[in-house]
């Protein structure tokens, strides 16, 4: 565990990227389940059982970079954008032979249970996130739907994995923000981490070599130009302001940005969000 902060966004990157990614208990079982019956499965209906567990799905990306060779591109991207494409490039049996043992987050913080807590709130954010993003994206008869939606799944992993190796850092940045509902999340985190967790997920992205279009889609910085990549940004804007209930004094200005994009008013807006909300 990490108990005071690292001196540098390259510090923070080389110990995560090697840190274990602990998964969701309900994918420890489901692993456990779909092993005695691999020979049975496709990529596809793996995948299926998989879903929503964004630290699994950073675990079968990493374990494709790792044994995919670098290729002429720029960067040594790898060449699948789902985790059915993943699993289709690793093969079924090499998979659950890579995967014999896992931790779950429960197990990694058992003795934590202020930091599972706070965990298990960033993975609720996180699903409510992906989908509004969906749904943002159906409404918008954009192709890349899914896509938009596994983008929102993952955005904020690293604020996931600090939960899991930094937890009393996690839960100082928590404490400051209940403190000061004014403090913004991004000063918290310089404040006590001396990083941004975005700068901090883009590096790992590049350092996991996973799919160039996740890591545009979670960059806040291309949401200016990018439609897609705003649909991320404000999915993932609403579900923060929201996760404490629909009063939050932000509302009015995610609801007005969410109309722009969908070319709704902002009384359809909210009525759509809502009801996304309750799917």
């Amino acid at each position: 565990m990490i108990t005071t902060a690292l001196p540098s966004l390259e510090a923070w990157t080389a110990h995560f990227a090697q840190a274990p990614v602990p998964v969701l208990p309900r994918t420890a079982d489901a692993m456990d389940w779909l092993k005695d019956r691999q020979d049975d499965l496709d990529a596809h209906r793996i995948a299926e059982f998989l879903a929503g567990d964004p630290l699994m799905t950073l675990k079968i990306f990493r374990r494709l970079a790792a044994v995919s060779p670098q290729t002429d591109d720029d960067d040594g991207e790898i060449g699948a954008e789902s985790v059915t494409a993943a699993l289709v490039y690793l093969g079924v049996g090499p998979f659950f032979a890579g995967f014999e043992q896992l931790i779950t987050t429960d197990e990694l913080l058992a003795s934590r249970p202020h930091a599972l807590d706070g965990l298990h709130e960033v993975l609720r954010r996180a699903a409510r996130a992906a989908v509004f993003a969906l749904g943002f994206a159906v409404h918008r008869m954009d192709s890349d739907a899914p896509a938009l939606y596994h983008a929102a799944l993952l955005h904020d992993f690293a604020e996931m994995l600090l939960w899991c190796h930094a937890p009393d850092l996690a839960l100082e940045i928590r404490r400051r923000q209940r403190h000061d509902p004014t403090l913004r999340s991004a000063r918290a985190q310089m404040d006590v981490l001396h990083i941004h967790l975005a700068d901090l997920e883009q590096a790992l992205m590049r350092a996991w070599r996973l799919p160039r279009v996740w890591r545009r889609l979670t960059d806040e910085h291309a949401a200016a130009h990018d439609l897609q990549a705003r649909t991320v940004t404000l999915a993932i804007r609403l579900a923060r302001h929201t996760q404490q209930g629909w009063d939050n004094a932000a509302l009015p200005d995610d609801i007005a940005d969410i109309a722009a994009l969908l070319n709704l008013s902002p009384e359809a807006t909210l009525r759509k969000v809502r009801d996304l909300d309750e799917v």
